[in-house]
């Protein structure tokens, strides 16, 4: 991508994950190439890329929208994302320095801070959560199942999700962090892999009762 394509995939990416167009919105190439300030050549090449990471799509009208995933596609998402991250974090567990350990007991204070204030600080909260996710995922040094986990691991997701926690929720999530560091601590793979693979379950269910039940649309193939 050119220059100028990197920096409108970079400005309309951002505006999407802000929250600040609703999903299921329309949006144009004249509003995004005002919004990043570029061409519209360059905003098209960004809209693909966008459209592959499935944070945009067309109907068949070819008309442009924020994508508004199903219950059901984001089942999908947290299941493919708990069988790559649980094996992140046994990795990892054997290849963390104390030095990168004592930086996710940092995040995790940072985590904590930001859910102990009234009310939690969710943009904070995320910040924090995706930065701790993401030295777990550098520390299992594996390029490939980075490049993969990039495409899960998204905000609309986790946004989602984190925007339907109750602070007793969000203290959750920050013991399952507190264990992870401890599983890492004692260097052991398998306790890692299970405290993870339960935090992301429990992300998922919390996500779940918020949105409800699947419906018709969701469960035909």
């Amino acid at each position: 991508m050119s220059r100028a394509s990197e920096r409108a995939y970079a400005a309309i990416r951002a505006h999407v994950l802000s929250g600040s167009v609703a999903v299921g919105e329309q949006l144009t190439e004249d509003q995004l190439a005002q919004i990043t300030g570029v061409s519209r050549t360059p905003v098209r090449e960004a809209v693909r890329r966008l459209e592959d990471e499935l944070l945009l799509v067309r109907s068949d009208t070819k008309r442009l929208f924020v994508a508004d995933w199903s219950r059901d596609d984001i089942e999908e998402m947290f299941v493919l994302r708990q069988m790559l991250e649980c094996h992140a974090a046994e990795r990892a567990a054997k290849r963390l320095t104390r030095e990168q350990i004592a930086a996710l007991e940092a995040l995790n204070r940072e985590l904590t801070a930001a859910v102990e204030q009234s009310p939690p600080d969710v943009a904070r909260f995320l910040e924090a959560n995706r930065a701790f996710h993401e030295a777990i995922i550098d520390a299992a040094h594996s390029p490939r199942l980075g490049q993969l986990l990039a495409r899960l691991v998204e905000a609309p997701v986790v946004l989602r999700t984190a925007r339907t926690y109750s602070q007793d929720d969000l203290r959750q999530s920050a013991r399952d962090h507190d264990e992870l560091v401890a599983a890492f601590a004692a260097r052991d793979g398998d306790w890692a892999r299970a405290v993870m693979g339960s935090h992301l379950r429990r992300a998922f269910h919390t996500f779940a009762r918020a949105v409800g039940p699947a419906n018709d649309r969701d469960t035909t193939a």
